[in-house]
């Protein structure tokens, strides 16, 4: 496992741009977690350890890729009707036996692997069935002209040359990586340990659903959320629940998570009011860089890092405590942080292009992210429309049901029409 180093979060100046973060976050971070081998039956969206090499070719010999007959091209006329006798037949699983002969065609199915041939080389040509005539009891058949030599045959190593690498480390494994895995006969493969997460809330009015709720508390929505997120980008996460505005419970809290956990995500607490209780907490159990980046919504996000007992160091991740600002800023830099120390490679969710469905006006320098549904599609570009959704606020949470994603406003961007092409980052890439 790698150590952090103290000055990996240690970003200058007051603001950075959220390209700029992230590119920081690539820099300067490693992987920490561990790798462990497990069945490849067990993989399914873990990520990979180690680069992954095909031992043999895929797929492994010459076969058809069609129904029909296995012929020389050189014994085809290119002018006019060739008969042949057919000299055998071959099945996917069940070869030949023998050398094809030179004058004869062979029946084949598709997948079924190409004859050797007796001398020369093997057959060249795969004929489909559909435009070949049997006769005579299926012993003999006639092959139009016209086809080309080669057509309907895959060459051993036609999808993946023994020695080549098919799968990278960093890559989160799907089910076409399974597959692939399967392929080159693989029965486990090394993934890294799902990082270890604590999360937690602070705040004295805020109550865990199922308690009631005393005059000026309301439930926590926040720490369910955010845990949900996280199971989503695979971490295994440890709830440490919620935990009054008080500096000491905050701190010890901090010191018992930091301990069994590469990271903690806190949500609240963040701001400089006197109850505000996390940032000096962080700053007395380990180290703050107060990283401050231009997005809306969100306010300043605390990253640092926290002593674990045993000479390492737990990433801390202090998000805000209004719901739209936490998610928003777990999505765009806790969540690459932590893949990052998870060991993956595509860190970042991928945007796509979309046109703005409604005007839409805002400060130059800072990047906003305004909550969408896709509603039908532009008559022009043909690319999905997409439209304002719920009321504005980082406190309003219910802005974010029901809506597939954000629209992105690039930070020299102060006024934009309807109609403007825009980046859409969709929420089905994260979650």
């Amino acid at each position: 496992m790698a150590q952090l180093t103290d000055d990996c979060f240690a970003f200058d100046g007051p603001l950075i741009r959220a390209d700029d973060a992230l590119a920081r976050i690539r820099e300067r971070l490693v992987p920490i977690a561990d790798s462990v081998c497990v069945p490849v039956s067990s993989a399914l969206g873990r990520i990979l350890a180690e680069d992954v090499i095909a031992p043999h070719s895929i797929p492994p010999y010459a076969n058809s890729a069609v129904d029909g007959f296995a012929v020389f091209h050189a014994d085809l006329n290119p002018n006019a009707d060739t008969h042949l006798p057919v000299g055998g037949r071959v099945a996917a699983g069940s070869p030949l036996g023998r050398p094809q002969s030179r004058g004869e065609a062979v029946k084949i199915f598709t997948g079924a692997p190409i004859p050797d041939g007796a001398d020369g080389g093997p057959p060249d040509t795969v004929m489909m069935l559909e435009d070949c005539v049997e006769s005579d009891n299926g012993c003999i058949v006639t092959v139009h002209p016209g086809i080309r030599k080669g057509a309907n045959l895959r060459p051993a190593g036609d999808d993946v040359s023994a020695g080549s690498t098919v799968l990278s480390a960093g890559t989160k494994l799907r089910p076409q990586e399974l597959g692939m895995l399967a392929a080159c006969g693989r029965t486990d493969v090394s993934v890294y340990r799902p990082l270890s997460v604590a999360i937690f809330s602070t705040g004295d009015e805020i109550r865990d659903p199922g308690t009631p709720l005393e005059p000026g508390t309301q439930y926590d929505s926040n720490r369910r959320m955010i845990a949900a997120a996280l199971e989503c980008a695979g971490f295994a996460v440890t709830d440490f629940g919620i935990i009054p505005d008080d500096a000491d419970a905050i701190s010890g809290t901090l010191t018992s998570a930091a301990a069994d956990h590469s990271a903690v995500v806190t949500t609240g607490g963040m701001s400089m009011g006197e109850e505000d209780h996390v940032r000096a907490a962080i700053e007395c159990s380990g180290q703050l860089s107060f990283w401050r980046v231009a997005i809306k919504p969100g306010r300043p996000v605390g990253m640092g890092l926290i002593s674990r007992g045993d000479n390492r160091k737990s990433v801390l991740i202090g998000l805000p405590g209004n719901p739209v600002a936490a998610l928003t800023t777990l999505i765009l830099l806790g969540r690459p942080t932590l893949l990052t120390l998870q060991g993956a490679r595509d860190i970042a969710p991928t945007r796509y292009r979309a046109v703005l469905g409604f005007d839409y006006k805002k400060k130059p320098d800072r990047r906003e992210f305004v909550r969408v549904v896709l509603d039908g599609r532009d008559a022009e570009t043909g690319m999905a429309i997409a439209r304002k959704h719920g009321k504005s606020g980082a406190g309003v949470l219910s802005s974010l049901v029901g809506a597939d994603g954000f629209v992105e406003i690039a930070e020299d961007d102060t006024h934009l029409v309807e109609g403007s092409v825009v980046d859409f980052l969709p929420f089905s890439e994260v979650f």
